[in-house]
């Protein structure tokens, strides 16, 4: 049996490579991808169960076995070959650095050779404005938080949190009913039935500032349904209103971090990118912290927000000067 390493790369390749070669034996197949044709059958048995979300008939992985031959009937939008951008293939190294330094999620070493074939493939086409190192290393106090919700999680124990949330930028208190941990683009996430919200909500375990695991049991209700995170925690919504910024080398991360519209590349490695907000307090709070490294061009009130929000901080800070020159 191969590892787990080995097989997502050969799964990705098998949909195109059949697809390319409609009948084609089995022990064939097996041979190019230098497996067995008992392995090869096993993989074909997975991509059965593979597909788009919604996963019934008519969205799953379509083959058709005629005697020892395979078709692709249907490909479930698993044309192309996998091809990585440098982008594409950074994003993945920095979450799978970050799985490989997270205790007791994933297999390591898995997670390590996949990270060092990943290095190699890319080679040259990494861009140099890209770094992939151990920044993404998660706080040691994030590593306790995750074992204790891991604990509670197991025990089906609800939890006290104190938690910060960005977007209003303030602390509150909840009690909530955890269902799941999650890492999603590389964030570790838990969750959870807010019984203050009375809906289901992530919270991000470096957002956690203080949490007790209670003795009552957690118990969601039966509306409690896990989020649907395939098209990430913040999907894009067209009712939504939309700006339009331009980022500096430095702050490009963003366009990897949020979902964004890739508009036009700029001189010197700028970027103008599409973002669409739902709460334009924490669109001003972001640019803010991005130091000058980002600049709002659309909408032109938001734009004028920030200015004034930078400004306003300025003059608070302009009588600390005075205090140290006295």
């Amino acid at each position: 049996m191969s590892g787990s390493s080995e097989r997502l790369p050969r799964l990705l390749a098998l949909v195109p490579y059949l697809l390319a070669r409609p009948g084609i034996r089995i022990d064939e197949v097996a041979r190019d991808f230098d497996v067995t044709p008992k392995q090869l059958r096993k993989d074909l048995e997975l991509l059965w169960m593979c597909g788009l979300p919604g996963y019934g008939p008519g969205d799953l992985i379509d083959l058709s076995f005629d005697g020892d031959t395979v078709s692709v009937i249907y490909d479930a939008g698993m044309r192309r070959p996998l091809r990585l951008t440098g982008a594409e293939a950074s994003a993945l190294l920095i979450a799978l650095r970050t799985l490989a330094e997270t205790p007791g999620v994933v297999d390591t070493d898995a997670v390590r050779r996949a990270i060092a074939k990943i290095e190699a493939a890319s080679g040259d086409v990494r861009p140099a404005d890209v770094v992939v190192g151990h920044g993404m290393r998660e706080a040691e106090s994030t590593v306790e938080t995750r074992g204790r919700v891991q604990e509670a999680v197991r025990q089906r124990r609800a939890l006290w949190l104190r938690y910060y949330t960005a977007s209003k930028d303030e602390l509150s208190e909840r009690t909530v009913d955890p269902m799941r941990l999650l890492i999603v683009q590389g964030i570790s996430y838990l969750e959870a039935w807010c019984r203050k919200a009375e809906a289901v909500r992530l919270f991000r375990l470096d957002r956690i500032d203080a949490l007790t695991v209670l003795d009552e049991r957690a118990a969601p209700p039966e509306t409690a349904i896990p989020k649907d995170l395939s098209e990430g925690v913040f999907p894009q919504r067209a009712e939504y209103p939309a700006a339009e910024l331009v980022l500096e080398p430095d702050a490009r991360w963003v366009a990897e971090y949020y979902p964004c519209e890739e508009l036009a590349e700029l001189e010197g490695g700028r970027l103008r990118v599409r973002m669409r907000y739902g709460d334009e307090s924490w669109l001003i709070r972001l640019v803010l912290r991005l130091g000058g490294e980002a600049t709002v061009e659309r909408p032109r009130h938001v734009a004028q927000a920030v200015r004034q929000r930078a400004a306003e901080a300025l003059a608070r800070t302009r009588h600390l000067a005075a205090t140290l020159a006295g």
